[in-house]
């Protein structure tokens, strides 16, 4: 008997111990170690971030130092002005650059967005002839790299009559698989009942496309905006374009970064600048995705 009580003496100090208002005490150490292991983490996460800064910032005597130095000592914008001075001895001006790369990112994103979205919904919420075997095809295509469909990809274009114009660069960027199985899959998450109640209010395929399902994804085509955004705005386009006045800006850039170890300092402020806009959509995009998806919880 003494043991039976010794028993439930220790199990009802150990259900104490698990009670809400202890709590507090009890996360404590794990709450720490989360923390360190978040810290940990975002360090390396942040590491080359923080170098690429640096490096833009450093004399060419501080960029070859070994071993390299991660802050900057003394700080110079030379880097930017070599740049922009070698950027205005082009025969082509900079801004034509910006302009092609500002209209590929831009209509690619947004055809990229709006094509897999549409592509997506029949897929996703209606079954037909066929649906299935669409469906592990996109997931198929996700294994080849761009590299393994370079070859066939540009016999399309050739055949289509796309090669040196901005389309060859754009039109592909419309039929990522990656956009498509991201959209299929967020778009099976909305309950049917959605959908029906639109059809006995009256509301056609294209009415219930734009006006339910679109707010409802948000957070899904606002990730496909990022991820397409990166991949466009490194784009260079070598293997489609030749004309020089319809080039990139990345390409320009690069071409730029092949001088030699001379230009070391102008390879760190272009590194700097090709990351910076598609960090700074990220970030801004980054809030939006997090507010919608605390606030669109989709229940039956």
């Amino acid at each position: 008997m003494k043991k039976r009580s010794l028993f439930y003496r220790g199990r009802w100090r150990l259900m104490r111990l698990i009670q809400p208002g202890n709590a507090l005490n009890r996360s404590l150490y794990g709450d720490v170690l989360l923390l360190l292991a978040l810290l940990t983490f975002g360090a390396f996460t942040a590491y080359p971030m923080i170098f690429i800064i640096n490096n833009a910032f450093k004399p060419l005597s501080e960029i070859l130092i070994f071993p390299p130095k991660l802050f900057v000592r003394n700080i110079t914008f030379n880097n930017f002005l070599d740049l922009f001075q070698l950027m205005a001895e082009s025969w082509i001006p900079v801004s034509r650059y910006v302009f092609n790369t500002i209209l590929i990112t831009v209509v690619g994103t947004a055809g990229h967005v709006i094509f897999a979205s549409m592509a997506a919904y029949p897929l996703a919420k209606h079954r037909f002839p066929g649906s299935s075997s669409l469906s592990k095809i996109i997931v198929y295509s996700l294994m080849f790299n761009t590299a393994v469909t370079a070859i066939p990809a540009y016999i399309i274009m050739t055949q289509i009559g796309l090669i040196d114009t901005l389309w060859a660069i754009i039109l592909p960027a419309f039929a990522f698989s990656l956009g498509l199985y991201l959209m299929k899959n967020f778009m099976e998450q909305i309950p049917m009942a959605y959908i029906e109640s639109a059809y006995m209010d009256g509301a056609s395929e294209y009415q219930i496309f734009w006006r339910i399902i679109m707010p409802l994804v948000k957070p899904a085509w606002l990730t496909l905006i990022i991820l397409s955004f990166q991949t466009l705005w490194g784009a260079t386009g070598g293997q489609y374009i030749y004309n020089e006045a319809l080039k990139p800006l990345s390409f320009a850039l690069n071409q730029i970064v092949g001088g030699g170890i001379a230009r070391t300092g102008v390879v760190a402020a272009v590194s700097l600048f090709m990351m910076a806009v598609p960090v700074t959509v990220f970030i801004v995009s980054q809030s939006s995705i997090i507010e919608t998806m605390a606030h669109s919880g989709i229940k039956e």
